[in-house]
């Protein structure tokens, strides 16, 4: 028998992500999803539009909304959000309270928006990621292991990351989760080494830090580099997106493995069995 349709609800759908995903469901690139709902803020300009027409697929019957809670009572199966991080906080009891499952996938997010977010993920599946490729995921596990092989053996951690002009959060979600790796390999605190840049006159280096620089311009989608650099030799683990299909790909194949799964903060890792410790 074969198991019903997964009915998908895009929140920020008029965005460059949620237009993605729009395409990506109606081509079929991962079978058993169907667009179910379509919402944004009230003042985006495709408000009223419908979502097919706008992602170029043709008419889909689905007008962009503003009205979440509506969307919500329509019973989709899962809520796929790629919006501001602003709104993530109010949106959390919202989704929790119609109990259903919510992949995140926006970035910038600061901690009161993620204890929102754990917050919901008490009584409903989430999958929060800041990047949902299965590559950066993979480089994630890699600058993981690299630091820990690394460790104390005098090579400092650089994360250089490179994204398009429109980009408003820096450094970028990835940018820090891959930051993360490796300050957990190192055995330290990232929030206790981290760097935004360095200007002036800093001084030499300590020994214990990670530095981020952060590159915008032109219409780059997504390059990260984390460089482990010692007297003699530097090793550079490196991603290139090349197309935001990727990050959409991803988050619709998170929807597909999070319905079902018991109430948990999950990531991309424990959708690609990448986790060595997964939620229980």
């Amino acid at each position: 028998m074969s198991k019903s349709p997964i009915q998908v609800l895009l929140i920020g759908a008029g965005g460059r992500m949620g237009l993605a995903m729009t395409r990506l469901i109606a081509s079929e690139a991962v079978p058993g999803l169907v667009l179910a709902g379509a919402v944004d803020r009230a003042d985006s300009p495709l408000i009223g539009t419908d979502i097919g027409t706008a992602a170029g697929t043709g008419v889909a019957g689905i007008p962009l909304s503003s009205d979440l809670a509506a969307a919500l009572a329509a019973g989709p199966d899962i809520a796929i959000e790629f919006s501001f991080h602003t709104a993530t906080a109010a949106v959390a009891p919202v989704i929790a309270a119609a109990g259903v499952p919510w992949i995140v996938g926006t970035t910038g997010l600061d901690d009161t928006e993620q204890a929102a977010i754990a917050k919901a993920a008490e009584s409903i599946p989430v999958v929060l990621a800041a990047n949902m490729s299965l590559g950066v995921n993979l480089l994630y596990a890699l600058v993981g292991q690299a630091a820990r092989a690394l460790k104390g053996r005098g090579y400092d951690c650089e994360v250089i990351e490179r994204h398009h002009r429109r980009k408003k959060d820096s450094p970028s979600g990835t940018a820090l989760f891959l930051g993360e790796a490796a300050a957990s390999g190192y055995e330290w605190n990232l929030n206790d080494v981290a760097i935004d840049g360095r200007t002036g006159i800093p001084g030499e280096r300590p020994e214990k830090e990670i530095g981020f620089h952060a590159i915008r311009g032109g219409d780059i989608v997504g390059d990260h580099t984390v460089l482990f650099a010692a007297d003699g030799e530097s090793v550079e683990l490196s991603h290139r997106i090349t197309s935001r299909d990727t990050l959409a790909l991803g988050a619709l194949r998170a929807a597909d493995w999070l319905v079902g799964r018991p109430p948990a903060l999950y990531g991309m890792l424990d959708v690609l069995g990448l986790n060595p410790s997964p939620p229980q």
